[in-house]
């Protein structure tokens, strides 16, 4: 869904000349599969991080187009809502001191931007929803200008054929409908790439769908959403319902949603596009010029366009990526489970965590799937998204353990080795790992702190819930550029 999209209305024609194209590059992926030389020497990384903008009163600031052209920076780019920005880490190695490297440019950028951001009475903030948006905020009009996401927009609204429902129910209770997709731009998540060869890919997606549970119980940054305490990461929910195109008919007959965990283990990436293309139909039927068939054979690199935009509709919490660096194809891991914030070092620990873990179990001699099934692992995910780090899943030969136990005990010793196998700085590795196992013996990740600093404000300082959200959200992004990790932050 990076690309450009102008065309707003598709004939019947347009979807029947997609479908073929889709499946016509499916063939040749396929192909690609059996007998290509996909780029998997030296595994690169890369982070994507969804930011917010708001004003002095800690309101939405809706100026991401006049910042974006101020700033100029290629590395930042529009999301989906006006008060949104992504920002784009230069891909790279996690050897030595790659962790550092991460961290010195993510800095940089984001100060940056923060300045430039300034001139427009807004500062930058990462989080996984902006707790002071409200549904006069989430409409269509506030929409980024990108013609994008207004075709993407109707094409979901018009599959749906009906308003959305949001219906969460967490501590509190949030009942609402919307009209448009506008409520999707609150969620703003950080995203992990890693590099895998196609041999390989299958066993770090499944370990991927396996400690996806776990990431973000640890991660949980999104209590509020609309000014009601929710999930702990309600942005999990939000992403779901808000993205929606099954009306209940559709639902109750098992057609299956395009915010996806999966149904099953998988044994290649081919898996997870066949799925694509067999379970979802087109939300953009754009057809490229080229003839796959025509390129492969000549010997070039077919783009498949078509089979890569239509992945990009289809939002797994673990997306399988084809894309092409210096002419030479390779395939991605996009670990989408987390949100942003709260610190760019609290984020490095998030990706430490990931990577090393992802690397050392699908490397197992016995896998971990292979003694977790799906559905389990799906509900880990949704158990630990609802409660956050007081989340309790079910681990294989521990039974049912909370979470901060499992990755104290078991998860950070293994993710410490397979930091070692890509041979990650040991200074580093300590560092990052250091942070998650402080967040767990503290039991303070971004959510607990909002929800503590919220409930301080409105018993302490009999603050009204508005007033507390707003009195949060500024304290928030005061700490945040500290880079102090959450665990460390006072309630005030």
């Amino acid at each position: 869904m990076g690309r450009d999209v102008s065309q707003g209305v598709f004939s019947r024609e347009d979807r029947v000349r997609y479908r073929q194209k889709v499946r016509r590059c499916l063939d040749v992926f396929a192909l690609m599969l059996d007998d290509f030389g996909f780029d998997a020497d030296r595994p690169m990384t890369g982070l994507e991080i969804e930011l917010n903008l708001m004003d002095g009163l800690a309101e939405p600031a809706m100026r991401n187009s006049e910042i974006l052209a101020n700033l100029a920076d290629p590395n930042f780019q529009t999301e989906l809502g006006r008060f949104n920005l992504e920002l784009n880490a230069a891909p790279r190695l996690i050897d030595g001191n790659g962790f550092a490297d991460y961290e010195q440019d993510l800095r940089d950028s984001l100060a940056r931007a923060d300045e430039r951001a300034a001139g427009f009475d807004a500062q930058i903030v990462m989080v996984g929803i902006l707790p002071t948006l409200t549904a006069g905020h989430l409409v269509v009009d506030n929409l980024s200008a990108n013609e994008r996401y207004q075709v993407l927009n109707e094409q979901i609204v018009t599959a749906r054929g009906e308003d959305i429902e949001l219906d969460i129910r967490g501590v509190e209770r949030l009942e609402t409908h919307t009209d448009s997709i506008a409520p999707e731009a609150a969620c703003t998540s950080l995203q992990f790439h890693l590099q895998v060869a196609p041999d390989s890919f299958a066993d770090v997606w499944n370990a991927s769908q396996a400690i996806a549970g776990v990431q973000v119980a640890l991660g949980a940054n999104s209590p509020y959403l609309y000014g009601r305490q929710l999930w702990a990461e309600t942005r999990i929910a939000l992403f779901e319902q808000a993205t929606d195109t099954r009306p209940d008919e559709l639902k109750a007959q098992g057609v299956r949603p395009r915010v996806w965990f999966g149904e099953r283990w998988i044994t290649s990436i081919f898996d997870l596009f066949e799925e694509n293309v067999r379970y979802f139909s087109p939300l953009l039927p754009i057809c490229d010029d080229e003839d796959p068939v025509e390129v492969l054979h000549e010997g070039g690199v077919p783009q498949l366009a078509e089979l890569r935009l239509h992945n990009g509709t289809v939002y797994r919490w673990n997306r399988p990526v084809y894309d092409i660096m210096n002419g030479r194809p390779h395939l991605r891991v996009e670990n989408r489970v987390l949100p942003a914030g709260p610190t760019v070092v609290d984020m490095l620990a998030n990706a430490a965590f990931y990577f090393g873990l992802a690397r050392e179990l699908s490397e197992a001699d016995r896998p971990v799937w292979s003694q977790l099934t799906f559905s389990t692992a799906e509900e880990n995910f949704h158990a630990a998204a609802r409660r956050g780090i007081e989340a309790t899943v079910y681990w294989p030969r521990l039974g049912e353990v909370r979470v901060t136990d499992l990755v104290r005990d078991v998860l950070l010793p293994r993710a410490a080795a397979g930091l070692d196998r890509f041979g990650v700085d040991p200074a580093q590795r300590d560092r990052l790992l250091g942070i998650i196992e402080e967040r767990c013996r503290t039991r303070r990740n971004g959510a607990v702190w909002q929800t503590e600093t919220v409930r301080a404000a409105e018993r302490g300082r009999g603050m009204a819930r508005q007033p507390a959200l707003h009195h949060m959200v500024q304290r928030y992004g005061e700490l945040q550029r500290t880079n102090e990790p959450v665990h460390t932050w006072p309630v005030e």
